[in-house]
């Protein structure tokens, strides 16, 4: 086909493929396509890279596509020294200005599901206050669960303490989960502290609670 110069549509020639592009330098299979309708492709070495539809871009690292944040409402006195799970009193971060990215978490009795599979930063905090006593530890820690049939295991903690009456602490604990099931793959938070001590809350701040961050694919 004949390459054609018009003084309205301007320049067109042939649809290309990714192996043999329209457009081309010296490397004939690198280059530009035009598949079908609406369709713009980009290729090196005979490879599709990217392309470009009505429906937006594909075959690029879009960033970060998702991010979002829980809290609980209602403060915790701890009962014994021992770890409890995080289990009511969970509500997604409501205040003005908060920017979530993409689809929310989901949250029933504490545990966490995410909303699309990817590589995500899970970050868990809380914040402690010791009403008695000389010595207090804490601790806050992060558990998943991988896949159907599998059981919550504790795979990040942090610990903090403080050392007079009325004191406050924190601790925060990270991990990077590759979630591949949707369905199946989940996290859950538990604290440990001693008997009579509080975990703090707020429904117009974070004092405890996760923040998610989806870096990437799976």
């Amino acid at each position: 086909m004949a390459l054609n110069i018009n003084g309205t549509t301007g320049i067109s020639g042939v649809d290309g493929s990714v192996s043999a592009p329209a457009v081309t330098g010296t490397d004939s299979n690198t280059g530009i396509t035009f598949p079908s309708a609406d369709t713009i492709k980009f290729s090196t070495g005979g490879v599709e890279r990217m392309a470009i539809t009505n429906s937006g871009v594909t075959g690029i690292i879009a960033g970060i596509t998702m991010a979002d944040q829980w809290r609980i409402t209602s403060n915790f006195t701890f009962s014994n020294n021992s770890s409890t799970f995080l289990t009511a009193n969970w509500e997604r971060n409501d205040n003005t200005g908060y920017g979530s990215i993409g689809s929310a978490m989901t949250e029933s009795s504490g545990e966490f599901s995410f909303p699309v599979t990817g590589k995500y930063l899970i970050m868990g905090y809380a914040q402690f206050y010791a009403s008695g006593g000389s010595h207090s530890a804490f601790q806050v820690a992060i558990w998943r669960k991988i896949g159907s049939g599998g059981s919550f295991s504790s795979v990040a903690a942090g610990h903090s303490s403080g050392y007079t009456t009325n004191a406050y602490a924190y601790a925060q604990a990270q991990f990077l989960f590759d979630v591949t099931d949707i369905t199946n793959d989940q996290i859950k938070m538990s604290v440990l502290g001693n008997t009579n001590r509080q975990v703090l809350s707020s429904s117009v701040q974070q004092r405890t609670g996760f923040t998610f961050i989806r870096l990437g694919d799976t």
